[in-house]
């Protein structure tokens, strides 16, 4: 039997005075609407940490650094791949951030969070992120 499909994934915590910035998914792609963080799928051979950088210069067009990954988890779409999620707290961009290829981009709240309709496979981290035991993340000052 063929091992199923694995996708391995990056996304980006990028706070600013208290928020995190959100993305939403355009109404005529997969999973319509869905919110989401920023980031894509890792292209083979790349590492997760380039892949970052790539994927929100893309789809932000800034330039991330001083990024470290401080979640992950794995998580089966029904009938779907299974997608490998590596979350990396960004501490520092350079450039504006100009929304590329998103329905819309928010900066919320940790309450706001649970409100959005965000894809299956971030809902542990949106749990992790209002759980109180990410207080340091959400006090980053404004990069």
């Amino acid at each position: 039997m063929a091992e199923p499909k694995v996708i391995d994934v990056v996304a980006g915590l990028i706070f600013q005075k208290g928020r995190v910035l959100a993305c939403q998914r355009h109404a005529d792609g997969s999973f319509p609407l869905k919110w989401e963080f920023p980031g894509g799928k890792i292209e083979s051979g790349e590492q997760p940490a380039t892949a970052l950088v790539r994927e929100l210069r893309e789809e932000l067009g800034v330039e991330i650094h001083g990024i470290e990954q401080v979640y992950s988890h794995t998580h089966k779409y029904a009938g779907s791949p299974t997608v490998r999620l590596k979350f990396f707290h960004v501490s520092a961009y350079r450039g504006r951030i100009v929304n590329r290829v998103f329905e819309q981009v928010r900066w919320v709240g940790a309450d706001e969070l649970s409100r959005l309709d965000f894809l299956e496979g971030d809902l542990p981290v949106i749990e992790w992120l209002a759980s109180g035991k990410t207080s340091a993340l959400w006090q980053c000052a404004e990069v």
